[in-house]
């Protein structure tokens, strides 16, 4: 198996935006992915981050199948086990660690690493990878940084999924370029709204953010 098939990289092509986010509480991540789910985004990367984390994945993969359900801050070999069998699409990690990418492999996964240098790219391409995510992408340069990065190794077909610092505003950028196939959204889902339980506020968001992607069409 590949690393990331190409059957859903061209999922997360065509959702082009991941929203990413941190649960606190788990009984708060049906009713957000729903919100999100009827603004128009459908793709997320919750990440290990909180000891809810892991019952919030196993209730969105039960209860939200229509989510493309992403799992990311994956540290260790343990963790890719685990999100597996809570029934993850895809698991995303902000480093690149060499066990981690092949028990992920192993365990039939789909894995993106995180890189931010040349040497890591490679590390990466040598683990199989073709997809892999670009973090944190506008600490590190942002787009011109990528362009850079990735020019010597463009005839690899190595797609990015950059994330860190990127917004409303500068999506678009990003998705231009013939390498980008989507971007992390970790500005959609804000904690003190999570918290509130304002899921109406996430619905306009999400519709927000697609309604943007269709006028940069």
């Amino acid at each position: 198996m590949k690393p990331f098939p190409d059957a859903l990289l061209d999922r997360l092509a065509r959702s082009r935006v991941v929203a990413g986010f941190t649960i606190e509480n788990a009984s708060h991540a049906v009713p957000l992915c729903r919100a999100l789910l009827a603004g128009g985004i459908d793709t997320i990367e919750l990440t290990l981050r909180s000891s809810a984390a892991m019952g919030a994945v196993r209730r969105i993969a039960e209860e939200v199948p229509e989510i493309c359900l992403g799992v990311g801050t994956i540290l260790t070999p343990e963790q890719v086990l685990e999100v597996k069998e809570a029934g993850a699409a895809f698991g995303v990690a902000p480093g690149l660690n060499s066990r981690v990418v092949k028990t992920a492999a192993e365990a039939g996964l789909p894995f993106a690493p995180g890189v931010c240098t040349p040497s890591e790219l490679e590390g990466a391409i040598a683990l199989g990878c073709r997809f892999v995510k670009f973090f944190p992408a506008e600490a590190s340069g942002g787009l011109k940084y990528l362009r850079s990065m990735a020019a010597p190794y463009q005839h690899l077909g190595i797609q990015y999924f950059p994330l860190g610092g990127l917004n409303a505003v500068n999506m678009l950028d990003y998705l231009r370029e013939q390498n980008v196939p989507t971007i992390g959204g970790s500005w959609i889902v804000q904690s003190d709204l999570v918290a509130n339980g304002d899921w109406a506020a996430f619905t306009q968001r999400a519709a927000e953010v697609v309604k943007t992607l269709n006028q940069g069409n």
